[in-house]
């Protein structure tokens, strides 16, 4: 049975999530429906649009996407602190960007923060959840495909369910384990053969950050990345900004390194730039390899080290990790 979605999401273990959603109706979310002959391809650009328009409400950001043909993957970065140094009324704010709100937030806006006594011991019960709705991927990913769904149901001119019931979950709880998440998911449509490079695959996170750097006289600073994205910072140093602790230049050399390789028209091979960046990470190449052409298939809910899946399972309280012996086998 699966667990609640709150069992599987450990802000205090890390803030990375690997999320999937799937089309249940036999018509395609995307492209071409090869049964009925239907193209749906505008509706990649209705989703990436939602999911980039997202991150300016929530206290969330996206480290990586790929959106395929029934299903799109999303990998979701929790930003605890930004949410805790919003004021209450940017909280208000930003929730009437989602949802029409109750009528004492409509008041409190009205009045510019402004109720009585009573009225706001009232309501700062309200204010305190929605604050921690819009740290929620449930709630974000909740709001992104019910806003899908409602397009492609008016489209086909049918209702129902447009989505499975639950999206999938996991937990990437090390660096390793991030970036062979990300590297799989920017590498999907490659594997699928929807482009040739990840630079020509169209509606994912890894075409936006090289058109990007391309346009970027220095591609590794943080103001020359693609906005829209959680950005690269760097190695691991002290005094760092916030993001992703490795450099774009590193990221993007191994995803086309890997990309070659797995690749099955081509001949290619990891090169020594990328095996340079594999020893950092502690990872095997062939390892490496598994997980980005199977991250799904290899891993269930929490994705790291023996330490981190340990750590995270702690604080959990789970009694066993789930998925040691893989982790232990991928992970040194």
């Amino acid at each position: 049975m699966p667990k609640p979605r709150k069992t599987l999401i450990a802000v205090e273990s890390t803030p990375y999530y690997h999320c999937v959603a799937r089309c249940v109706r036999r018509a395609f979310l995307c492209g071409v429906d090869t049964f009925t002959g239907q193209n749906y391809e505008h509706r990649r650009a209705w989703l990436e649009d939602r999911l980039l328009e997202l991150p300016k409400v929530f206290a969330i950001d996206i480290a990586a996407y790929a959106i395929m043909s029934n299903h799109y993957h999303v990998i979701l970065h929790i930003n605890t602190d930004r949410a805790k140094s919003w004021s209450d009324y940017e909280i208000v704010e930003r929730w009437h960007q989602l949802f029409n709100g109750t009528v004492l937030s409509q008041k409190y806006l009205k009045n510019e923060g402004e109720l009585s006594k009573v009225e706001m011991l009232v309501f700062q019960e309200t204010i305190d959840e929605w604050r921690s709705r819009l740290l929620d991927i449930s709630w974000f990913m909740r709001i992104l495909n019910e806003a899908v769904a409602r397009e492609a149901n008016a489209e086909d001119g049918c209702t129902g369910r447009f989505w499975e019931g639950r999206f999938k979950s996991q937990a990437l709880l090390d660096e390793a384990a991030l970036m062979a998440c990300m590297a799989y998911v920017d590498l999907n449509p490659i594997r699928a053969k929807m482009a040739g490079t990840p630079e020509k695959s169209d509606h994912t996170s890894i075409k936006k950050r090289c058109e990007k750097a391309v346009e970027s006289s220095n591609p590794n600073h943080i103001n020359q990345q693609e906005k829209s994205l959680y950005p690269f910072v760097g190695n691991p140093k002290e005094g760092q900004p916030e993001g992703i602790q490795m450099r774009l230049s590193d990221y993007l050399e191994l995803v086309d390194s890997t990309g070659r390789v797995l690749r099955k028209d081509k001949r290619g091979a990891i090169s020594a730039g990328a095996e340079k960046i594999l020893d950092r990470l502690d990872v095997d190449e062939d390892q490496w390899l598994e997980m980005t052409s199977n991250f799904e298939g290899c891993f269930s809910s929490f994705v790291g080290g023996e330490s981190s899946l340990r750590m995270a399972c702690e604080n959990m309280n789970y009694q066993r990790p789930p998925g040691l012996v893989t982790c232990k086998l991928m992970f040194h």
